[in-house]
């Protein structure tokens, strides 16, 4: 929060939405949080179907890039938007999983295929906030957490980063390479992730730490097309719901203390020096 100009032992707090592109049942359930509800920041898939329409929807649109490796999901598929065989596998999308990634990719493909997808946020009007891991596939190995935070270097942009208990099961100081470089992050982060959507927001909400906490939510409306495409479907919409339309929610947030921002907050102050 100092580096926000606040109180260093103050708290800030930014909910992001995920999965934006992704489905239109995300682009519609993300409008809703963003325009109705509590949440403060995006990120934006860019190889998947539907990130032309996100971008779109409004000029200028202030979006972090969700920078994709993975498409996780058995029978919706999306692929590189560059020429890059090695971030393939056998039914021609990205691999389904992290370790895929790991095992197969070329580095020199992964770093132009990051940067592409930032280069296209850029292209159709979004204003970049940060740059986030889809899946952690660019944050849990060095050799892949390289790419990450010299494109967030290149770019000037604030990235996501996990806790200490994700850096220790990563096995290298993340954090710490972050800032040597002068790049900030959310101190402290609350993914839903299969865990019960209404009671992680709110036990979140009670015990923030002085710092930034950022809370991230991956909302969908609910659409006969999300029930086929992901087996989590019923979360993502209970957390559409909670973030979108949910006056407790709301209340909560305002009885934390918080002050409420945006990456675009973290990304202004990193500018700053």
């Amino acid at each position: 929060m100092e580096r926000l100009g606040g109180d260093p032992q103050g708290r800030g707090l930014i909910i992001t939405c995920d999965n934006l592109g992704q489905s239109h049942a995300a682009n519609a359930g993300i409008a809703e949080c963003l325009e109705l509800g509590v949440a403060t920041a995006a990120s934006l898939m860019v190889p998947c179907p539907w990130a032309r329409d996100a971008a779109g929807r409004s000029a200028h649109t202030r979006v972090g890039v969700d920078l994709t490796l993975n498409a996780e999901f058995d029978s919706y598929r999306w692929g590189p938007i560059t020429q890059a065989p090695s971030l393939l596998d056998g039914d021609g999308g990205f691999p389904r999983t992290p370790a895929d990634s790991w095992e197969h990719s070329d580095l020199d493909e992964v770093h132009r295929e990051c940067r592409a997808q930032i280069e296209r946020a850029s292209q159709w009007g979004s204003d970049l906030t940060h740059l986030s891991p889809h899946l952690d596939t660019l944050l849990m190995r060095p050799e892949f957490f390289d790419v990450y935070l010299e494109l967030a270097v290149e770019m000037a942009l604030p990235m996501r980063l996990g806790g200490n208990d994700q850096e220790r099961r990563a096995g290298f100081p993340f954090r710490r390479l972050a800032a040597d470089s002068g790049i900030l992050a959310p101190d402290h982060l609350v993914q839903i992730r299969g865990r019960p959507a209404r009671r992680t927001l709110e036990d979140a909400l009670e015990n923030l730490a002085p710092g930034v906490t950022e809370l991230v939510v991956s909302p969908a409306i609910d659409t006969p097309e999300l029930r086929e495409m992901d087996p989590g479907w019923l979360s993502r919409v209970e957390q559409y719901l909670l973030v979108a339309h949910d006056p407790a929610l709301r209340t909560a947030v305002e009885r934390s203390g918080a002050q409420l921002l945006a990456y675009s907050d973290l990304r202004d102050a990193q500018r700053r020096g």
